[in-house]
């Protein structure tokens, strides 16, 4: 119904290639082979690390709502509400209870806050980074009903 991968920005994956330069050439004092290795040791971990970074999926399947690690029936959600940039800064910041499950990337400007209604769940809402809020709200509405 629904699948979306928070992938990092393009212009991050020049922190990767930094990174690489930045082991090369402190590797290479001790000589040429070194530096190269230092260069694809530095690459290749600071890639990964931004590969898992921005490997958070949201998805709405089989009638629960997946985010990163979390998974939630559509049952014990409630109201949906879309967030402009805004206001997205504002609910995970200055209006953030943090007790509420926040799936956050700053490179994503858009949000969506969905009321998490089953009782017994002490998280109050969840805080979803997203490119398409409105998308995601109309999957749950669609999976909800």
């Amino acid at each position: 119904m629904y699948d979306e991968r928070l992938t990092a920005p393009r212009s991050w994956w020049l922190l990767p290639v930094a990174t690489g330069a930045s082991l090369a050439l402190i590797m290479l004092k001790f000589g040429p082979v070194p530096g190269l290795i230092g260069l694809l040791v530095g690459l290749v971990a600071a890639a990964v690390a931004l590969s898992s970074y921005g490997s958070a999926r949201i998805r709405v399947v089989q009638g629960s709502l997946v985010a990163g690690q979390a998974r939630i029936p559509v049952s014990a959600l409630g109201e949906a509400r879309p967030l402009d940039a805004a206001e997205a800064v504002a609910w995970r910041s200055v209006k953030a209870d943090p007790r509420a499950f926040m799936l956050l990337r700053s490179y994503v400007r858009t949000a969506l806050r969905v009321e998490v209604t089953d009782p017994a769940d002490p998280t109050p809402y969840l805080y979803l980074s997203t490119r398409d809020p409105e998308g995601l709200a109309a999957a749950l509405a669609a999976a909800r009903g």
